[in-house]
């Protein structure tokens, strides 16, 4: 049990000021509110946050992360969970678009004073090194602007650690699909420039027929394009070293070899099982990331209004499914698989 890392909280997915093209719920081709949710918001009941809080710190858990579906910043009870954060001494993991919305009449800055401290990484959705692609992919979004937020942010981020010691990572994170993929390795060299520390990405996950051609793992000639792209991505993560010398890191930038077309090698490791559970905002407790409708073939695993995340961890369910995910439908064609 002392093995579970992070616990991610679908606290408001339905609340976001983007459209991005490539989302399960936002993207202008996706009806899943008005069809699966009958046009309903989910938010998770501020009641809720403490129970959930304790009981990951009974786990020592180390990480929380506020919804990674919409903007975890448009969270009515946002501040609920920076105050839980500070009370159990367990670190926010944020994901978000880099808006800051001027909730609770915060600035950039104001965000950034208050989420450095206890941040250990915040990852900007970013996929587009170029106004064009960046703002096609995330309709809403301004390139300017965000490049501004993102500064602002780094910028107190920098003057935190130079004053008190404590450094918090900044990333990058956006979806690899044809769209963006000949800017992927700008957005290194723009990582490198803006002192981000890392970036991050994954395979675009498709919800819609209109985003079917954005796969890079939907046949051979896509996958050869894609590895082609990570060569010169991890040329230039070596040729543009951040101002003191590290290394952009990246995560995921892997070479993809699948059988039977979309069918995930064997030796490839789930990096969730055993180590990250996700509570929707309706308590739903689940294994991974998968899009909602995938993960529910994966079982049952109780909701966290009547059961722990300890049982959910010993449980007969979860138990078979970490011996035996690979055999799993969902599992074979996974995104987020990795080589060890």
């Amino acid at each position: 049990m002392s093995n579970l890392f992070r616990l991610t909280l679908d606290t408001n997915p339905e609340d976001c000021n983007y459209h991005c093209i490539m989302c399960e719920e936002h993207s202008p081709y996706s009806n899943y509110i008005q069809t699966k949710l009958n046009g309903t918001h989910r938010r998770m009941p501020v009641e809720w946050l403490e129970k959930i809080f304790e009981n990951a710190k009974q786990l020592k858990v180390k990480e929380i992360i506020p919804s990674t579906m919409g903007e975890p910043l448009l969270y009515k009870h946002f501040l609920k969970i920076v105050e839980l954060c500070k009370k159990h001494q367990i670190q926010m993991n944020l994901t978000t678009n880099a808006s800051f919305p001027k909730l609770h009449g915060f600035s950039v800055e104001d965000w950034a004073k208050l989420l450095v401290p206890i941040i250990s990484d915040v990852k900007f959705s970013f996929n587009g090194a170029t106004k064009q692609t960046q703002e096609k992919i995330m309709l809403g979004s301004k390139l300017e602007k965000v490049l501004e937020n993102i500064q602002v942010y780094i910028s107190y981020r920098n003057q935190y650690f130079e004053n008190f010691g404590y450094y918090s990572r900044c990333s990058f994170q956006l979806t690899f699909m044809e769209s963006n993929l000949e800017e992927i390795p700008q957005i290194i060299k723009l990582a490198s420039e803006v002192d981000i520390d890392r970036v991050k990405g994954h395979h675009l996950w498709v919800h819609t027929k209109e985003m079917q051609n954005e796969s890079l793992r939907k046949d051979q000639k896509s996958i050869e394009k894609w590895n082609q792209v990570l060569k010169k991505c991890l040329e230039v993560q070596k040729q543009f070293p951040k101002k003191n010398g590290k290394l952009v890191q990246l995560e995921n930038f892997f070479p993809l070899s699948m059988n039977n077309n979309s069918v995930v090698r064997e030796e490839y490791e789930c990096p969730f099982l055993g180590k990250e559970l996700w509570i929707s905002a309706e308590g739903k407790i689940s294994p991974c990331c998968a899009p909602n409708e995938l993960r529910n073939t994966l079982g049952e695993f109780g909701n966290i209004q009547t059961k722990t995340l300890q049982e959910v961890l010993v449980s007969r369910e979860y138990l078979d499914l970490m011996q035996n995910y690979k055999q799993k439908e969902v599992c074979k064609t996974c995104n987020m698989r990795k080589p060890k």
